[in-house]
């Protein structure tokens, strides 16, 4: 296989990976501090914003960021000033894609995680002493420790086939923002059947991995 079949690959996986690492650093962060306020009316507006994404059309998540971080926007004009360049039709819009259709299954899978930590646990540790950051660090994170690996392999396996909302803010262009699912629409489009077959059959062996990876830490 020559570069213009791994490029797309390789591609998929650094977004995916890229992603899954911003909305693990947001997540925690948003989970930690909703649940910290309890079932107010503001966080569950807050959390009902968070969550959108989940439910909506790719399409329609792909013209929020076009609308939002465009080249035409004003945070986009920003970013190009900033950078030389903007945000738009680069391999970053990509991951800004990923993480933003991917979030609601990480903080869904964290929240679950914190909020299954015994109180009494937590009560114990600052009677003891510990700070706010020593629980979250020593306590907090260690015990909620199969829930953050699930939230990975979920927010990677989705951001890994990311087509829509993809395509729409990175584009589809060759070995700059081309991953392997938009590689597969281009491939079917112009008859390559083939060529498209190995590159599901990529993602199909590579998302049966994440799946198994899950149901093992789910037996253990």
């Amino acid at each position: 296989m020559n570069a213009d079949f791994w490029n797309p690959i390789l591609l998929s996986v650094k977004i995916s990976i890229i992603s899954t690492m911003i909305v693990l650093c947001v997540g925690l962060f948003f989970s930690k501090m909703l649940l910290r306020k309890g079932p107010t009316r503001k966080g569950k507006v807050i959390e009902l914003i968070l969550l959108i994404p989940l439910v909506l059309p790719p399409s329609v998540t792909g013209l929020i960021l076009i609308t939002w971080l465009g080249n035409n926007s004003a945070p986009g004009k920003v970013i190009a000033y900033i950078f030389g360049q903007g945000i738009m039709f680069t391999w970053w819009a990509g991951v800004l894609a990923a993480a933003v259709v991917t979030f609601p299954l990480m903080y869904q899978a964290l929240k679950l995680g914190l909020s299954s930590i015994d109180g009494e646990i937590k009560g114990a540790a600052l009677v003891d002493g510990a700070g706010p950051w020593n629980l979250f660090w020593l306590i907090e994170l260690p015990l909620m420790a199969k829930s953050i690996l699930t939230g990975v392999v979920l927010s990677f396996a989705r951001g890994l086939g990311e087509f829509g909302a993809t395509l729409m803010f990175a584009g589809n262009i060759p070995g700059e923002t081309q991953t392997a699912s938009t590689a597969i629409y281009t491939a079917i489009e112009v008859g390559d059947v083939q060529k498209a077959w190995i590159w599901a059959g990529a993602l199909t062996i590579l998302s049966f991995i994440l799946l198994y990876i899950i149901q093992w830490m789910q037996r253990e």
